[in-house]
């Protein structure tokens, strides 16, 4: 993995990239070699299948094959995959369309009353393809089976058969079922957070004025990577700037694969291979790039938000001046679970132990030592106000917040992890625990700490994955202090609440795959809310007018799957993590979306 940046793949000569023998490519069905068609966009591919036309005698032969694949072909398409070749990489795809790869797999083997769970199918899709792929869910369910969904998108939730939403708050806060019904229920719940967003009672307002694009901007010169047809694009700094278009139209490729390492390359002398493209003008105008994304802050139980916003440091310092420690002579070190000196050397300050099963999953097991607080009992007795450095580990930020409020620079950077909407976690929490939305919110709360030079670009790849409306109200609250800093912050986002608030707007398309790449227009959302041609703009043009509602989902067919005795399925007694003691009912046959305020519990229960 660490060579991999080093290592460059060149296409083969003998084969031109076909893979096969030259007795393969030579059968040919009109005219098209097998690697030829797999390099088409499944939408050219989809056509090129029912155009085909067959003698008499091979139409009798490929009868059963061509059903079979006209008929996936179909299913692709219309889950919003059209854009995508058949010979593209497994490892090149976005989580999103991994998922609806596999979703279309499922409903093309006709199979009834099965149970599917499907986490955010929505990632990365456009609001132009959102209804064909709920169209899709609904033909699942309609068949006979029982369709489960995790989902923030208001759409989705509008349209299933029962809505759960979990809460009240995150963390600790949450772990309850706070309404369990209808859509038009949970909309009449005033408790239900989710319910007063369907309602419009809250929502996520439209900025009364926006930062103007200045004379400073970033020129991307004959971008031609992926299907980008070198084009230039234009970046105003020390603004938002979001990159909309539908999936595939290029929007990656313009910002991950040349913006973002063309700049790492000039500004941090990185050794990544940018995409395609000719110059990028105005580059010293910033001082650095910074790319924030929703991976794991760490792998394993010793990182925490603590140790990566480096407030377990000052911690650890204002523990070993405190009186007992200058007479013991413990240093900072003492007091770290990651060397030996303070730490239980039973489970080296894991706080458990991890037990190998000969044919079961290995299982972590808490130390009977330290009994999971990590440290050893001599180091325990020092304590800051009645606190161990375990107890300070296993605070919540908020809590913490009254602690160390005479203590400026650790309340500093408790006050930014409080300010992102993380004053639930706890300080000691590890990485693995947190959702992909509190480890985002962690890394932009370090970003936050940081002295701003006002010359900083950061870029956020659909930074609302996994979040609920009022998760991205606060989202939106930390990348607009940003660029009030002076910052410049781009963002490839299809999330409406998100590109309705930016100052500016770069909408790529006009469709996905060869039929993409092009800059269909810029401006400010109110511009790009004239340009007919932008399907984003069309969307924006009905949200400013108040005329984008979503459709109510239809009364499920009649079907049967032969068992007329289970209607349900009923959990007893969830309290995994931090659910609390959750009995639920979720009906058969029915499409069911669980929704709530990211780490309230849903995915426990779900997965």
């Amino acid at each position: 993995r660490e060579l991999g940046q080093y290592v460059r793949t060149e296409r083969c000569s003998t084969c031109d990239g076909g893979r096969l023998r030259r007795e393969a490519l030579g059968v040919l069905i009109d005219d098209q070699t097998l690697p030829e068609l797999t390099s088409l966009p499944i939408e050219e591919s989809r056509r090129f299948f029912h155009d085909l036309r067959l003698t008499d005698e091979k139409a009798i032969i490929a009868e059963d094959a061509l059903k079979e694949i006209r008929g996936r072909l179909d299913l692709l398409n219309d889950i919003g995959l059209g854009y995508l070749t058949l010979d593209r990489g497994a490892h090149t795809l976005s989580g999103g369309e991994s998922q609806r790869i596999r979703l279309a797999s499922q409903i093309g083997s006709g199979l009834v009353g099965v149970l599917y769970i499907l986490d955010e199918p929505s990632i990365g899709l456009h609001h132009r393809d959102n209804q064909r792929l709920l169209d899709t869910l609904r033909r699942l369910r309609d068949v006979g089976n029982t369709v489960i969904i995790v989902e923030h998108d208001e759409d989705t939730m509008r349209q299933a058969d029962v809505l759960v939403d979990f809460g009240p708050g995150a963390g600790d806060r949450g772990g309850h079922i706070v309404i369990h019904g209808a859509p038009d229920d949970v909309a009449a719940q005033k408790e239900s957070l989710t319910g007063r967003y369907l309602a419009g009672d809250d929502q996520i307002a439209i900025p009364a004025a926006r930062r103007e694009a200045k004379d400073q901007w970033l020129t991307v010169k004959g971008a031609r990577h992926n299907n980008l047809r070198n084009i230039d694009v234009r970046i105003p700094l020390g603004v938002l700037s979001c990159v909309t278009g539908v999936s595939g139209s290029g929007k990656s490729s313009l910002v991950n694969d040349i913006l973002f390492k063309q700049l790492d390359n000039d500004l941090h002398r990185a050794q990544t291979e940018p995409g395609d493209h000719d110059a990028i003008e105005g580059i010293e105008q910033l001082d650095k790039v910074i790319r924030i994304d929703q991976r794991p802050i760490g792998r394993t139980p010793r990182s925490n938000p603590a140790t990566y916003t480096d407030l377990f440091t000052p911690v650890r310092q204002l523990f070993a001046q405190l009186p007992e420690s200058r007479l013991r002579g413990y240093a900072p070190g003492r007091f770290s679970f990651n060397v030996k000196g303070g730490r239980c050397e039973a489970c080296d300050g894991n706080g458990s132990i991890l037990v190998e099963m000969e044919f079961l999953a290995d299982v972590w097991v808490t130390c009977e030592a330290c009994g999971g607080q990590r440290f050893d009992r001599e180091t325990l007795s020092v304590k800051f106000r009645d606190h161990s450095i375990a107890e300070v580990l296993d605070l919540e930020v908020d809590e913490a917040l009254k602690l160390f409020e005479n203590v400026p620079h650790i309340h500093r950077v408790l006050e930014t992890l409080h300010d992102v909407g993380l004053g639930y976690i706890k300080l000691g929490q590890p990485a693995p625990t947190l959702s992909g939305g509190e480890a985002q919110r962690v890394k932009l709360s370090k970003e936050l700490c940081r002295k701003s030079t006002g010359r900083t670009m950061y870029l956020l790849d659909e930074p609302t994955t996994g979040l609920h409306f009022a998760d991205i109200d606060k989202l939106l609250a930390i990348l607009h202090r940003l660029a009030d800093g002076g910052n410049t912050v781009v963002v490839i986002e299809h999330n409406m609440d998100v590109i309705k608030t930016a100052d500016w707007l770069i909408d790529m398309g006009p469709e996905g795959g060869a039929a993409g790449g092009l800059e269909i227009a810029s401006g400010t959302p109110e511009q790009m809310a004239e340009v007919s041609d932008s399907h984003t703009g069309r969307i924006l043009a009905e949200l400013f007018n108040g005329k984008r509602r979503s459709k109510r989902s239809g009364k499920k067919k009649s079907t049967s799957n032969g068992d007329v005795g289970l209607k349900e399925i009923e959990i007893v007694g969830a309290r995994m993590h931090n659910l609390k003691d959750v009995d639920i009912r979720i009906p058969r046959d029915k499409m069911t979306v669980v929704s709530g305020v990211s780490g309230s519990g849903k995915s426990t229960l779900a997965f």
